[in-house]
């Protein structure tokens, strides 16, 4: 079972490859369901990529069901918008389909970037 913690850490030490450490444990949390796995708090190392790791905790809660733990209510918001593709023509979509629990944390991604075929 993969943790957010140790999630956490796999993406500040291998940063080109961030995307697959969190799908990876965005799959595992889906199929285990296990609490444990969201616990612990991660330790804040990077505003945009904690708020990214936060909000993709409580969008599963919300999708799963399941009581979004209260650590996370102490990792804020982005200072600035960010768009995470970095693709300035998927600006406008990104603003309209982005999941609440990114855009409460300035946060923009297509609808479907939790998902994988």
């Amino acid at each position: 079972m993969l943790t957010v913690k140790e999630t956490r850490e796999k993406i500040a030490n291998d940063q080109k490859w961030w995307a697959i450490h969190l799908m990876n444990f965005v799959d595992d949390f889906r199929r285990s369901r296990d609490l444990l796995a969201i616990e612990a708090p991660f330790r804040q190392s990077d505003q945009k990529m904690d708020a990214l790791v936060a909000a993709t905790v409580e969008s599963l809660c919300d999708e799963l069901g399941l009581e979004t733990p209260h650590w996370l209510e102490q990792i804020p918001e982005c200072e600035e918008p960010w768009f995470v593709s970095g693709l300035e023509r998927l600006k406008a979509i990104t603003i309209v389909q982005s999941p609440l629990r990114f855009r409460m944390r300035k946060i923009f991604v297509l609808g479907n970037f939790l998902s994988r075929v």
